[in-house]
């Protein structure tokens, strides 16, 4: 047996042994089957990786039965999807942390465009993966990551206000009565408070503007005994350093004392791309964060100790310092980037910048989970089978994370060396490339 073909069945056995784990989770002995077909087609080669298609990969004697059988796993199936991402983070989580300890968790949400208007929660809206307002899906996440990899540990679909009040659309999607309408603020709140109560090794909370304009998400995260490093946006208004918001005005002896604090004309905060660019050219320094595919990652930054001044004239104490990081790359007019960071005042300037700067490590993993895994391909409407067909598809990438960090950096959704039967002859699942791929 030649080398080659002892990893591959190393490898196989592997997959057995953890499809065979998150099996366990699916409740019902009737599950565990197509459960683990189902996730073994996400890690099959194939363009699309709807049931139809995966069907005919894994049985292509006998598509329709297949497809039956993969189809009530997930549209229809009871099982839990905490539970399973539970099973998954678990075993994922060994694997990363042989080489070094978790730093992060990343809250995010992503677009999953739509043509149609049926499927639940499509709405109008900000689409990232099309960069525009588009009719889409969208899903928060919560990812745990470590300096080398990172993984998604809850995923919940963020339900807009026209679908949490519409309650025929609600019945025809299957929408639990429990799920009432949610900001993707407060959807990642509580997958951070889940995170928590299920005991996950904890890391810094990273995420885009979206999530740090929100001055009482800052707030609840460090209410949870969380440090954090979220991006800002230029007009983010902050005290500078050295500069506090006036006290309130000594009792004058009538009507009730004054106790919130002021500002006026000739004191009042700027934004964080006014105080960027006072800063004098000492503030700024290069910095490598980390090696690149190419060459190393450099940039200019600078970071100042600031209070944030949203609407703190409603206030009686100024805010807490933290740390305002501002990234200005050598050859641009002005700054490009902002962070606001609870992060203790001791802490190394580089390694600032390299939290600051760890949230893109997940643009690999939706990359991956949506052109290798199907993560959006799913073609049902229900609540309950967007969700089971995202928790397979995270599952499947585990498995891939899991073999990068033990053994094969390169290891890839269709390259697992996982045999597959030969597609039925003249085979052209819906939604397929019109050259025939699938």
């Amino acid at each position: 047996m030649s080398a080659k073909t002892g990893a591959l069945g190393a490898r196989q056995q592997r997959l057995t042994s953890y499809l065979d784990r998150l099996a366990e989770t699916s409740g019902h002995a009737d599950r565990a089957v197509p459960l683990k077909l189902y996730c073994t087609g996400l890690l099959l080669p194939g363009e699309r990786k709807s049931v139809e298609p995966m069907a005919a990969r894994l049985a292509p004697d006998n598509v329709r039965r297949m497809h039956q059988s993969l189809h009530h796993v997930v549209a229809e199936g009871g099982w839990s999807d905490e539970a399973l991402l539970g099973c998954t983070r678990n075993y994922t989580l060994a694997a990363m942390t042989k080489s070094g300890p978790v730093v992060a968790w990343i809250v995010d949400d992503t677009g999953l465009p739509k043509k149609g208007t049926h499927s639940v929660g499509v709405a109008r809206q900000y689409c990232g993966q099309t960069g525009k307002q588009d009719n889409c899906q969208i899903a928060v996440s919560l990812s745990v990551a470590t300096c080398n990899a990172s993984l998604p540990m809850a995923y919940r679909l963020y339900l807009p206000e026209a679908w949490a009040n519409d309650a025929e659309r609600r019945q025809q999607a299957g929408i639990p009565k429990e799920v009432l309408f949610q900001t993707k603020l407060e959807i990642a709140l509580g997958q951070i408070r889940q995170a928590l109560a299920d005991g996950v090794p904890q890391g810094t909370v990273l995420g885009d503007p979206a999530y740090s304009n929100d001055t009482g998400f800052r707030q609840a995260v460090a209410g949870l005994q969380l440090s954090y490093v979220l991006g800002a946006q230029s007009s983010t208004t902050v005290w500078p350093p050295g500069i506090e918001p006036l006290s309130a005005p000594p009792y004058s002896g009538r009507g009730r004392p004054a106790n919130r604090l002021r500002r006026d004309a000739d004191h009042a905060p700027v934004s964080a791309k006014q105080l960027a660019l006072n800063l004098p050219a000492k503030a700024w320094k290069t910095v490598m964060w980390r090696e690149g595919s190419r060459h190393p990652l450099r940039s200019r930054f600078a970071a100042v100790r600031i209070r944030a001044a949203h609407r703190d004239h409603k206030l009686r104490q100024p805010r807490e310092l933290e740390w305002l990081l501002i990234e200005w790359p050598r050859g641009e007019s002005e700054p490009t980037k902002y962070w606001m960071s609870n992060l203790a005042e001791s802490i190394r300037f580089r390694a600032l910048v390299g939290l600051a700067k760890q949230r893109w490590i997940i643009e690999r993993d939706y990359q991956e989970l949506k052109q290798e895994l199907g993560l959006g391909h799913f073609e049902g409407r229900g609540w309950r089978g967007f969700h089971h067909h995202a928790t397979l598809s995270i599952a499947a990438y585990g498995f891939l994370v899991a073999e990068r960090c033990r053994f094969s950096p390169s290891a890839r959704s269709g390259h697992l060396g996982l045999s597959a039967p030969q597609l039925p002859p003249g085979f052209l699942p819906r939604g397929s490339h019109p050259s025939g791929k699938t």
